[in-house]
């Protein structure tokens, strides 16, 4: 059973009547029919029978408190300013690896198609650009489209592009319901492992394989996947089958017997929250945002202290100083787990080939 609020893909919510696919309009409750004469939701008014399961909106009326989108103290601590901004970029800009021999960190991006995770790309750059830079899309919503695609890595360029940072974000065709549909969990492992060489062009009835033209037999550290990102859409978590759910567990227990270490973004949480949408500081203030991140735990099997919410530049031609802090401390967060991962490898194997 799903629900339809009226939502166009890159708005805010449409707080009028949801419509359920099946019944009529009128059989269901108005959302502004639970506000009270003040205009606050009313707790009398919310009952059982009234209390709706959907993707962004309020995430299910448990009641007038749950259903009131802000806290009056945010549940992760920002600090939204210029100083913050610069910290971050020059923490990132100068960045190095755990061993010196190693110049470069790979950090890989998996997720559906259309989570965000070209976006997220073009966004870290062009935090560092200064102005909205966009670059050509892996995946898009056509499935012909993204049945063979290859994988790519971007550098992430500092403030010039006379300076690059050591970081490295792997983009690759989005994940599907399962082997059939999207990366397969075969082709995703030789990526981390380092045999899959830069610009296959990835085929679910073509498997990376030893014969493979480009294929690296003896993979060492640079040439491997030093952390792993899923990537999540905020505005679809709800309405994720149960298909892709299972592909997130699979692959999450494959890489943790890898010993790679895996965060996640989650991303679009401007269109599940209007306060956030209106100012994105108020991210950590909104409880849909928080819900939501529960929900995204529960779909990845994963805590979400490793969850962090972004939004991405789509339709804007200059930057945002406090989009710009939240994009730099996803890439922080990620970084913290790159250098675990270095920590990992060094203290396991001390002799490790670079």
């Amino acid at each position: 059973m799903s629900f339809n609020f009226g939502m166009v893909p890159g708005s805010c919510p449409n707080f009028s009547a949801p419509v359920l696919h099946g019944e009529k309009p009128s059989s269901i409750t108005l959302a502004t029919n639970l506000l009270g004469g003040d205009g606050r939701p009313d707790s009398s008014k919310v009952s059982k029978g009234n209390v709706i399961n959907a993707p962004g909106v309020f995430a299910g009326l448990l009641g007038a408190e749950q259903w009131k989108s802000k806290m009056e103290s945010p549940w992760r601590e920002v600090a939204w300013t210029e100083d913050r901004r610069e910290t971050l970029m020059e923490s990132i800009s100068s960045y190095k690896p755990g061993f010196e021999a190693l110049s470069e960190a790979r950090v890989l991006l998996l997720g559906p198609v259309g989570a965000g995770k070209s976006s997220f790309i073009s966004s870290v750059q062009s935090v560092f650009t200064g102005r909205f830079t966009n670059r050509a899309m892996v995946g898009s919503s056509s499935a012909s489209f993204t049945k063979k695609v290859e994988l790519q890595l971007f550098n992430i360029r500092g403030r010039s592009p006379e300076q690059p940072t050591a970081l490295v974000l792997c983009d690759v065709m989005g994940l599907g319901d399962g082997e059939t549909t999207g990366l397969t969990l075969h082709d995703t492992l030789a990526i981390i492992k380092g045999h899959a060489p830069e610009g296959h062009k990835f085929s679910p009835e073509q498997p990376v394989r030893s014969e493979t033209v480009g294929y690296v037999k003896k993979p060492s550290l640079k040439d491997k996947v030093h952390c792993v990102v899923f990537v999540v859409d905020a505005s679809k978590v709800s309405s994720y089958t149960k298909g892709l759910g299972t592909t997130f567990q699979q692959l999450r227990e494959h890489i943790s017997d890898l010993g790679v270490h895996q965060v996640a973004l989650l991303t679009h949480v401007d269109q599940v929250c209007q306060e956030t949408a209106r100012d994105i500081t108020q991210v950590y203030n909104s409880r849909i945002v928080q819900q939501t991140m529960t929900n995204a735990g529960a779909l990845l099997g994963m805590s979400t202290s490793y969850i962090v919410p972004v939004k991405n530049y789509s339709s804007e031609l200059d930057v945002d100083e406090n989009t710009d802090i939240l994009l730099l401390s996803a890439v922080d967060h990620i970084l913290q787990y790159v250098d675990l991962h270095f920590q990992d490898c060094a203290a396991t194997y001390p002799k490790l080939s670079l």
